[in-house]
């Protein structure tokens, strides 16, 4: 492992392991003349001994060394994470290549491995194909956000017109659905979990160019109460699971990064509230706040909406369904109301984020698909079935559960961050 810290007495040396499988480091105890110049905080060590009862009530075991020899050596001064020093975040992003050393986001990686391994379970137990959907695609997912265009280098160099390497405009997805909706005509529960990219030139704190969406579809269903189930039951899952798994790694950050953010993860593995988009906007228009955009009915709901109607639902989840036709894309279903005409669609708002997941009930019937969109009637032609699905972005929900202030310190490498490794 990687020594944490190191201390040299006059009759004993204490070491502080760690080899990133845990917050924990272990205790080694050696004769100082096991010490080398090469043995400093940072470097890659091996050590031989016998683990023994530490004498300690803050550890059961620690390591008796009978040899120590320096794998990697490293030289504290030019090293710039210091020992013993709780390093602010601002300054652990100058060095991505390194952060992954740093605590905070060490754990957060541990966090993101096993939340990860809890999706995939979720769904693997409960019946469902996963489906490696496709990165490059022709298609753009009915405008879920701005492309990726693919160009070989080649292309890239030419500016009069040219031959595409597929043939037609090749991009980098934003969405696994529509594929996934191809395959809820053969298997009756599928999902995916992969990369998708949306090229929004924004630096905020809440957009990432790069991301992973956990994406699902449900076949044989008529009831949105069935898709919003499944949203809940992924969420208490996983949420159970990573507390369990990584208690010391959670518990740093509700000491360290996010205080207020323990009770609010707790009561997403428990009360989750429903209410109409239509309520939502009457609680909104009696709210004593004012908003930077006034809520109106057939308007969408601002990220300012979201946490305050999660503020005066309890600080709980909160699924807000039945949006209006003419808000949503044209293939959630049509909920057939009057006078205010909405579709089968459901938001997830959680506190401190706003929207977590989306989904809605998927229109089968192909009359009601005809006068909206010619291209999308090929799915509905062959055994088509009632159905519904979501989409939950990865990156989103691990800064909800965390308390995270900025989303790009979810990801195990930022944009860019490749280039320090070259």
């Amino acid at each position: 492992g990687w020594v944490r810290s190191v201390r040299s007495q006059k009759e004993v040396l204490f070491l502080h392991i760690n080899d990133g499988s845990s917050l924990e480091s272990l205790q080694v105890v050696a004769d100082p003349s096991l010490g080398t110049r090469d043995l400093t905080f940072g470097s890659a060590v091996e050590v031989r001994g016998k683990l023994v009862k530490s004498p300690h009530r803050m550890q059961n075991m620690e390591l008796k060394a009978e040899t120590i020899r320096v794998v990697g050596p490293c030289d504290i001064w030019s090293f710039p994470l210091k020992m013993k020093e709780r390093h602010p975040l601002e300054y652990i992003r100058q060095f991505p290549h390194l952060r992954c050393r740093n605590n905070t986001l060490g754990s957060l990686l541990r966090i993101r491995s096993e939340a990860t391994a809890a999706i995939h379970s979720f769904f693997k137990e409960n019946g469902y194909v996963h489906i490696h959907t496709p990165i490059i695609t022709s298609n753009d997912c009915e405008g879920a956000g701005e492309l990726f265009q693919i160009e070989t280098s080649n292309e890239a160099r030419e500016s009069a017109e040219k031959n595409h390497f597929f043939d037609v405009p090749a991009f980098l997805t934003v969405s696994g659905q529509l594929h996934l909706e191809v395959m809820a005509g053969a298997f009756t529960h599928v999902f995916t979990f992969g990369p998708t990219f949306r090229a929004e030139n924004s630096q905020s704190r809440r957009h990432l160019a790069e991301f992973y969406m956990v994406e699902a579809e449900l076949s044989f269903t008529e009831s949105l109460q069935d898709i919003t189930q499944v949203m809940e039951d992924l969420l208490k899952t996983a949420t159970s699971t990573v507390l369990s798994k990584c208690p010391h790694d959670v518990e740093l950050f509700h000491k360290y990064v996010a205080p207020e953010q323990k009770l609010s993860q707790r009561g997403c593995l428990f009360i989750y509230f429903r209410i109409s988009y239509s309520e939502a906007v009457e609680i909104l228009k009696q709210a004593a706040q004012a908003f930077a955009f006034k809520p109106e009915w057939g308007y969408d709901l601002q990220t300012e909406h979201e946490k305050y109607l999660v503020k005066h639902c309890g600080e709980v989840p909160l699924f807000v369904i039945n949006y209006p036709y003419d808000l949503k894309p044209f293939y959630m279903r049509d909920n057939e109301d009057g006078p205010q005409h909405t579709v089968a669609a459901v938001d997830l708002l959680v506190p401190g984020i706003g929207e977590l997941c989306g989904g809605s009930l998927r229109e089968e019937r192909l009359h009601f698909i005809e006068s909206r969109l010619q291209r999308y009637l090929d799915l509905r032609k062959f055994g088509s079935v009632p159905h519904g699905g979501f989409g939950m972005g990865f990156e989103r929900y691990l800064q909800y559960l965390l308390g995270v202030d900025n989303i790009k310190d979810v990801i195990p490498f930022p944009r860019f961050s490749h280039s320090c490794l070259l």
